[in-house]
């Protein structure tokens, strides 16, 4: 594959990198890695990533922002159904975003769900809390394949529950 220079060396990098953490797991994830499948120099991307750490810690970052995407208006059962089906749709992405790669950016998760559940006029904090438990656990079990994963089994384990709002 011959090199090119890139216009968005950074965002093309991690799309490379994003791909490659699903297809082949995280483990096969390195700089060099990464810009021999966007295209690049080996070189290239360490402006941007100057380790695999650095690259690992973007990945997560930019997963939450993607989540933040696929659950924004969200409340009550969608809000849950959206949060599985995204770790569902990036099963290694979803593992990395929690990994403790990018603690702070959970608290925004958090604040999600607080957001949908201030409705409920008591302390939002303490249902929020236990939504998110529920729909972050469900989705590592069906990650895992602990669960045969489909949106009728996420529907109905959700609204196994009192977890939509009014």
């Amino acid at each position: 594959m011959s090199t090119y220079h890139h216009g968005d060396l950074r965002a093309a990098v991690l799309a490379a990198a994003g791909k490659l953490i699903e297809r082949e797991g995280l483990a096969r994830l390195s700089v060099r890695e990464a810009a021999r499948r966007a295209g690049v120099s080996h070189n290239a991307p360490y402006r941007h990533f100057p380790d695999r750490d650095a690259l690992l810690a973007a990945l997560a970052a930019e997963g939450f922002n993607l989540l933040e995407k696929s659950l924004h208006g969200l409340s009550g059962r969608e809000l849950g159904e959206a949060y599985v089906g995204f770790a569902l749709a990036h099963p290694q992405r979803f593992r990395l975003m929690f990994s403790g790669q990018e603690p702070r950016a959970a608290e925004a998760v958090l604040e999600r769900f607080t957001t949908a559940f201030a409705g409920l006029g008591a302390d939002a904090r303490f249902p929020a809390a236990a939504a998110w438990s529920l729909v972050h656990g469900l989705a590592h079990l069906l990650v895992d394949g602990h669960f045969e994963g489909a949106d009728d089994f996420v529907r109905k384990v959700l609204g196994s529950i009192r977890f939509a709002i009014g």
